[in-house]
């Protein structure tokens, strides 16, 4: 699967606290570090989609 921030992030930092292997806090938003997202992260990363205040994680599988 791949994922990608939008522009509404807020850098809250609750995507990288819940997966750091994949989210990482930018100057202005969080990056992907890690595209496609390993298979051992993906559970992760589905759940800071869910948690992410703006909606801002794209996922694309």
């Amino acid at each position: 699967m791949k994922v990608r921030v939008d522009d509404e992030c807020s850098a809250c930092g609750v995507c990288e606290d819940i997966c750091p292997e994949v989210f990482e806090l930018g100057d202005e938003k969080a990056e992907v570090k890690e595209n496609p997202v390993p298979a051992e992260y993906e559970e992760q990363c589905r759940e800071a989609a869910e948690e992410c205040p703006t909606e801002s994680i794209i996922i694309e599988e």
